[in-house]
């Protein structure tokens, strides 16, 4: 055998090899590539998770279990103390995440939906319909989304339907403003004119041709898009228009806990008490942030 034939051999071998991998060991080599900070994210990630999918089991007590002594100092039953009618803060904790994480997470896909959908139909028809769906967004834009979400929750109320759907609304419109500026510069490709020219249905170019070719920047943004999300629904609890009472929610149990803060000089852990649904928002919201970095960096090309 020449050595022209025996090299050819090699990468045929060489290649076989690397087609055999599986998708779990390709995820298992990019997982030991990815920094410290992106591991730590996704390991606090999937502790939130496992914490807001198993609340009922973790739970020492009920969401909305009342003991008889209010404020009771941390430790004995309560490891957190309770709050200013007698719920056990650590329970209320974990529910908290299972309430504010799953009511953010089931917002940021409503509203990945409609701007996805709405960015996607305006960069493909640059006609009357995209002219007349930017501009409603700029206008939806123009106005605070914090004061017109607390407009619309007062006027419509503060169920939770109503909550993701006045958020998911207004945060679309961030939405739609990404995916069409990035996917302006796909519709003009030669493979989205041809299917065009063969007939394609504007739902099957979107599906089939746009979308898997901006899906990076699209991942990214929902993982930042989940934490403005996230951050908002915790600031409407805190001005009280958001998860109403009794279900827990983080924001919520800063504005109940708040008064505690003033004891803090005499008893430090009373004090502590409404920085933990506090600190419980911050990491998650820089876990997130860790993860979707690294997913930038990964996904850009961009090399150390």
């Amino acid at each position: 055998m020449t050595q022209t034939s025996q090299t050819y051999s090699a990468k045929d071998e060489a290649t076989s090899f690397l087609a055999q991998r599986t998708a779990w060991d390709r995820t298992k080599i990019l997982l030991k590539k990815s920094p410290f900070t992106a591991r730590f994210g996704m390991i606090v990630i999937a502790l939130y998770v496992i914490v807001a999918v198993f609340a009922p089991w973790i739970a020492p007590y009920g969401e909305a279990e009342v003991f008889p002594t209010p404020y009771a100092p941390w430790g004995g039953d309560h490891m957190f103390g309770t709050d200013q009618i007698g719920r056990d803060i650590l329970s209320r904790m974990i529910y908290g995440a299972r309430n504010t994480v799953g009511i953010a997470f089931a917002t940021t896909i409503l509203a990945f939906l409609i701007g996805a959908s709405l960015g996607l139909a305006a960069a493909i028809n640059r006609s009357w319909l995209d002219q007349f769906i930017s501009r409603s967004v700029d206008v939806l834009m123009a106005i605070p989304s914090l004061i017109f979400a607390l407009v619309l929750l007062s006027i419509f109320g503060s169920s939770v339907i109503n909550l993701i759907i006045i958020i998911a609304v207004l945060d679309s419109t961030r939405v739609f403003r990404l995916t069409r500026a990035v996917a302006v510069n796909v519709v003009v490709m030669d493979y989205v004119e041809a299917a065009k020219l063969r007939g394609e249905g504007l739902g099957w170019i979107m599906r089939r041709e746009i979308l898997p070719n901006i899906m990076p920047p699209l991942v990214a943004e929902f993982g930042l898009r989940f934490c403005f999300v996230f951050l908002t629904i915790a600031a409407l609890s805190f001005l009280g228009v958001g998860i109403q009472p009794p279900t827990a929610d983080w924001g919520s149990m800063v504005r109940e806990n708040a008064s505690l803060i003033q004891f803090a000089q005499y008893d430090l852990k009373a004090g502590l008490t409404p920085l933990l649904p506090a600190a419980a928002i911050a990491l998650l919201t820089v876990a997130v942030n860790f993860v979707v970095d690294w997913f930038l960096h990964h996904t850009s090309g961009i090399k150390d």
